[in-house]
C-alpha cells in the first residue's frame, strides 16, 4: 500500500488533537514529546495518527529522547509511516536540541563585583574617541545573558532612552541589568545627567521587579562604579 497517498493531515484531526494548534494556544511546554514529534512528521498513516505513530516510535526507544537521538535515518525509516524526509526532520530537530543544551551548559561569566563588569566591558570601551552606552542583561544568579549597545554619541555625551533599555530587558527576560558608558575626556566623575538617568532607570526598574546592579563609567585609565560609591 502507498502510505504516502493515504497520509492523514493534522488539519483533518479534531481540534483538541491538533498539536500545532495546541502549541499556539497553550504554549510549547504544554505538548508531550509525542506531540512535538508529530508536528515534525506532519502526518500519520491510514492506520494511525501522527501522534500515535510518534508514541510508537518513542515507546520503541523506552520513551528516551537521548536514545531516539542516536537513531540513523535508516533506522527511523524502518517504522511504518516514516520515510526518509520525516526521519531527517526528526534527526535535525534532536540535533538542534543537543546543540542548544551544549551552548547552555557552557559557563557564562558572572558579575559578583564591579571589577568583573569592568573586565567584561573594557574591550568595548578601550580607546574609543566617542561615548557609547551599553546594557548588560543578567539572570537571577547575575550570570551574563547578553550585551547590548544602546547608543553612540560624540566626545561629550550620548543619549540613552530608558524605554529602550527596559524593552530590551523585558524582551530577553532579564532579572537584573547593568549599565555602562565611557567618558573619552578621561574624567571619571559622573555628570548631573549621568546621575539623573541612573536614578530614573532605578525607579522604573523597581516597578518592573528588575534589579539595577550597577552603572559603570569607563575611561582609558580606570572606571567608577555607582554601586561602589553608594550612588545606587
Amino acid at each position: 500500500m502507498n502510505y504516502e497517498a493515504a497520509n492523514i493531515s493534522i488539519k483533518s484531526w479534531k481540534e483538541e488533537d491538533r498539536p500545532r494548534e495546541k502549541l499556539m494556544q497553550q504554549g510549547r511546554r504544554s505538548l508531550t514529546d509525542a506531540e512535538l514529534i508529530a508536528i515534525l512528521i506532519g502526518s500519520g498513516t491510514k492506520q494511525e495518527s501522527a501522534v500515535e505513530l510518534s508514541k510508537r516510535i518513542l515507546s520503541a526507544q523506552a520513551n528516551d529522547l537521548n536514545q531516539l537521538g542516536k537513531l540513523s535515518v535508516q533506522e527511523l525509516s524502518k517504522f511504518k509511516g516514516i520515510g526518509e524526509a520525516k526521519a531527517i526532520s526528526i534527526i535535525a530537530a534532536l540535533e538542534l536540541g543537543r546543540r542548544r543544551k551544549e551552548q547552555q551548559s557552557a559557563q557564562k561569566p558572572k558579575i559578583g563585583h564591579s571589577r568583573d563588569a569592568f573586565e567584561l566591558l573594557y574591550p568595548y570601551f578601550s580607546d574609543l574617541p566617542h561615548e557609547e552606552f551599553w546594557l548588560i542583561l543578567l539572570n537571577r544568579s547575575h550570570a551574563v545573558l547578553s550585551k547590548h549597545l544602546i547608543s553612540k554619541g560624540g566626545q561629550s555625551g550620548t543619549i540613552a532612552d530608558p524605554k529602550i533599555i527596559f524593552n530590551i530587558a523585558l524582551l530577553h527576560h532579564a532579572a537584573a541589568i547593568l549599565l555602562a558608558h565611557n567618558h573619552p575626556s578621561g574624567n571619571l566623575k559622573p555628570s548631573k545627567a549621568d546621575v539623573e538617568l541612573t536614578q530614573k532607570i532605578v525607579s522604573g526598574a523597581q516597578l518592573l521587579d528588575l534589579q539595577v546592579l550597577d552603572h559603570l563609567i569607563f575611561t582609558d585609565h580606570g572606571y567608577l562604579s555607582f554601586a561602589d560609591q553608594g550612588l545606587i
